[in-house]
């Protein structure tokens, strides 16, 4: 009887590798942390602080969703900021579906149209969604990226069926009711990774962003995509993890931003980042900084693949 049952709830589990992509600063990382239920991926209002492809998995008795959370699309001026773009498209390439997240309380922009583009391509079979985010926000959009759509569709020749949400990826409106929809849609077979697996996010890239977004959050606009961070070493023991990091900058004259006044803004990103690391792998976390002159380094294409952008 047993063994019947367990074979039944195998046969209809589900499983699929969803793309999360879009244009920049619209609500994809938070959106992914919702429907995984956890914080896989950072987050910030400033562009661009999602920079790798973050896998994120959502586990569960009716199936397993794979997201794979994509930098935004934007007007790239450096290396850095082509090979995002590169990962972004790449990412939406042999999945199952893909998932445009657009910012409903704005009209469509550039960046909203030339996804819509990519996603009329005859190359591109994957099933859609448009999800327009920030539905709790006063303006609704959602009319006129329909619109859009449906003009790109009579420009392309093509039609193609898409599915549309209304949701906030922030209050949470509408996105069970997603998740629900999203593995009813995906197709039946194994988990593709092990039931107990949030990420398969490098380590040393998990830890490097938890500290940039510290930074990122406290400095805005005034030292936005200057800053990268590297760990050097991890030494872990059951009682605490020792970790070693370098907080590079383009110029020497940044050093002294990121330093603060008397080393107080590291300071504090060190406790922030170490309160959120020791509360994610459930042991306490010590980190060590060192401010480092990199000049230029996201144009350095050695640079940028040590920090695993290339």
């Amino acid at each position: 009887m047993d063994t019947e049952s367990t074979a039944a709830t195998s046969d209809a589990t589900r499983a699929g590798v969803l793309a999360v992509v879009g244009a920049a600063n619209v609500g994809k990382s938070t959106l992914v942390n919702a429907m995984v239920g956890e914080k896989v991926t950072i987050v910030s209002p400033v562009v661009q602080t999602t920079r790798n492809v973050v896998r994120a998995i959502l586990t569960e008795p009716r199936g397993q969703l794979v997201f794979m959370d994509t930098p935004g699309v934007h007007r790239a001026q450096y290396d850095l900021g082509r090979m995002m773009n590169r990962m972004a498209r790449q990412a939406a390439e042999g999945v199952d579906a893909i998932l445009l997240v657009v910012d409903g309380s704005r009209p469509p922009r550039e960046e909203d149209e030339g996804w819509m583009r990519r996603l009329l391509r005859p190359d591109m079979e994957a099933a859609v969604w448009i999800l327009c985010n920030k539905a709790d926000l006063p303006a609704n959009q959602v009319k006129a990226y329909e619109e859009c759509w449906d003009r790109l569709q009579t420009e392309k020749e093509r039609t193609r069926d898409v599915r549309w949400r209304s949701i906030s990826a922030k209050a949470g409106t509408g996105v069970e009711d997603l998740v629900t929809d999203l593995i009813d849609s995906m197709p039946i077979g194994p988990l593709l990774f092990p039931a107990d697996v949030l990420t398969d996010y490098p380590r040393k890239l998990a830890i490097a962003d938890t500290i940039r977004e510290k930074y990122v959050t406290r400095l805005n606009d005034e030292l936005p995509h200057a800053i990268a961070i590297w760990i050097d070493t991890i030494n872990e023991s059951p009682a605490k993890w020792s970790v070693q990091g370098t907080v590079y900058v383009n110029r020497n004259s940044q050093k002294g931003i990121v330093l603060g006044q008397k080393g107080r803004l590291l300071k504090q990103v060190c406790r922030e980042a170490e309160a959120e690391l020791t509360e994610l792998y459930e042991v306490p976390v010590k980190l060590q900084l060192w401010v480092k002159c990199e000049k230029d380094w996201a144009r350095n294409f050695w640079m940028l693949r040590k920090m695993g952008y290339a």
